[in-house]
């Protein structure tokens, strides 16, 4: 079997310490070590590379956000998720938008991270039910709502839209659905246009509209 190696960073040792022992408990999770900080978890990634990490949105030193940011411009096969107590819009927007592919509420059931890792490594989205109307800036999916009476899409398109919003790369999609990855960016551009998705973070929230990440299949 091939685990999930996993990162951890949160600044409250027993917090750590929790996390730690309930992913070690998964047969298919490794947890390859913990920091307390923004430093000490770039440290970690350089020394580890792990598959995955979990962050903490607050962290004496630097924000989740700019610790997404920096992992992501220089390890960009690093998936990340969210871990913490805040759910309010800004927070989960600017995480999705900085590139992180899960978030989970400290509150959750301990399952849910163990879920989310899982998903997110396979290559998925996961999102807290709690805030995925958060995904979703007021308004944002009002454009794709006033079109969808005269626009429809195809079943391809949808698909490949859906894979999309879920975090898969192109070739992910393409393996999937086995087509050419050619014929996967020409489904995602008719669809972007036929709904006035101009992001990846627009077919993510659009995604979430649809409720195409409350749950996904990974196989």
């Amino acid at each position: 079997m091939t685990q999930i190696r996993v990162a951890l960073v949160d600044d409250h040792p027993v917090v750590l310490a929790g996390i730690a022992a309930l992913l070690q408990s998964a047969p298919d999770i490794c947890v390859v070590g913990s920091a307390a900080n923004g430093a000490d978890a770039l440290a970690l990634i350089e020394e580890h590379a792990p598959d995955l990490a979990v962050i903490d949105i607050s962290l004496p030193d630097m924000s989740g956000v700019s610790l997404a940011q920096t992992i992501l411009a220089k390890h960009p096969e690093i998936r990340i998720i969210t871990l913490t107590v805040h759910e309010s819009r800004a927070y989960v927007q600017s995480l999705l938008l900085a590139g992180v592919k899960g978030y989970v509420l400290k509150r959750a059931a301990a399952d849910d991270l163990i879920r989310a890792v899982r998903a997110v490594a396979a290559g998925g989205v996961y999102l807290d039910p709690s805030v995925a109307e958060q995904a979703l800036p007021t308004g944002a999916s009002d454009r794709a709502a006033s079109r969808a009476g005269s626009e429809e899409l195809s079943p391809r398109e949808e698909a490949v839209l859906k894979f999309t919003a879920q975090g898969f790369s192109n070739k992910e999609i393409a393996g999937r659905l086995e087509i050419s990855i050619k014929s996967v960016e020409t489904y995602k551009a008719r669809a972007a246009l036929k709904f006035d998705l101009r992001s990846r973070a627009d077919i993510v929230r659009y995604g979430v509209s649809r409720g195409w990440l409350d749950a996904i299949n990974i196989e």
